[in-house]
């Protein structure tokens, strides 16, 4: 049989891939997707008869899939597997959960952050939560469930037994909470004598998006750190920080290609005549990822400044235009 050439049921798709015979196609892990709570339970079935090495294969996949397709969702299956004995699985079931913003998932969530045995799962609980701070600080999730999420977030930070890897992570997410003593507690990340703490550090300032940052942001826009210099150069887009616009354009001549390329993101994100002009001359170079990557910031700037009105109907307009359209047409003959 062709796994290419027909559709498969959901059993016909669990069939194929129980057969480690075979190997896993991504034609056939697609009819995986939508899975309701029936679904799941044969999905188990199946699950426990697998090797390590092909479950291990197979949601990485999926993740992968999840990522490169908003319309594949696995979110049922990936919600399933943070309860795998695995800590493989369960980090990538977090990761491939990067899209469920219900509510009731932050619980699960902060209970792995606190207590998985893997440092790695933690961390990446931690890091999952960042959404679920930003929601929290909108005031799109229920308050009894963002007090936990603070709580959990900030008791993480304060013990000092935990692993670095988390607390960072942690301190990364809670920096989108105003309600939460931020600026206190990035200062001391900042700190650190651990340079991926005060990466981190940075990291959280621009998820702030407080001008209260910029000295130190404009001081690393110019670290001896790659790493240091493309978060230092997101921070100044996330926070608009026109004070860092030269040392910005500066990091066009970067070394690192990724660093290159988050400060144009940051300059169409900063705006201005300058950092157009900087942009323009971007799309002009002989990299494509540059030249692509100038053209969406342009178009980023394109539509920040475009005039409102160009957002804004009055309801019956468009009755009211054809209206004057059929008055100046003149009645049909």
């Amino acid at each position: 049989m062709n796994s290419k050439s027909r559709s498969w049921t959901f059993e016909e798709a669990l069939a194929l891939i129980c057969d480690e015979s075979r190997p896993l196609a991504r034609a056939v892990i697609t009819f995986l997707s939508g899975a309701g709570r029936a679904e799941v339970g044969r999905f188990a079935d199946c699950w426990g008869r697998l090797s390590p090495e092909r479950r291990r294969e197979l949601i990485t996949t999926m993740v992968e899939m999840a990522e490169a397709d908003f319309e594949m969702d696995f979110n049922a299956i990936f919600r399933w597997a943070l309860q795998s004995e695995d800590p493989v699985v369960r980090e990538q079931a977090i990761e491939g959960l990067w899209e469920d913003e219900q509510p009731n998932l932050i619980d699960p969530l902060i209970r792995m952050m606190r207590e998985d045995p893997e440092v790695a799962v933690r961390a990446r609980a931690a890091m999952s939560l960042a959404r679920f701070a930003l929601l929290a600080e909108l005031g799109d999730i229920p308050e009894n469930r963002a007090a936990r999420l603070r709580e959990g977030l900030l008791a993480v930070i304060e013990d000092r037994s935990e692993a670095k890897e988390v607390r960072r992570r942690a301190i990364e997410s809670v920096a989108y909470l105003s309600d939460a003593p931020v600026r206190e507690i990035i200062d001391e990340a900042y700190a650190d004598p651990d340079e991926q703490m005060r990466i981190s550090a940075v990291f959280a300032m621009g998820r702030t998006a407080d001008p209260y940052w910029a000295e130190p942001i404009i001081k690393e826009l110019r670290s001896p750190n790659p790493a240091m210099r493309h978060e230092a150069a997101r921070a100044a887009g996330e926070i608009a920080l026109r004070p860092a616009l030269g040392e910005v354009i500066a990091l066009l001549n970067d070394p690192d290609a990724e660093v290159r390329q988050m400060a144009i993101w940051a300059l169409g994100q900063i705006g201005g005549a300058q950092a157009r002009r900087a942009l323009k001359a971007c799309e002009a170079s002989p990299d494509e990822a540059m030249r692509e990557a100038a053209e969406d910031a342009l178009s980023e700037l394109d539509f920040a400044s475009a005039p409102l009105d160009l957002f804004y109907y009055e309801p019956g307009a468009e009755a009211d235009e054809a209206g004057e359209m059929d008055e100046a047409e003149g009645p049909e003959e």
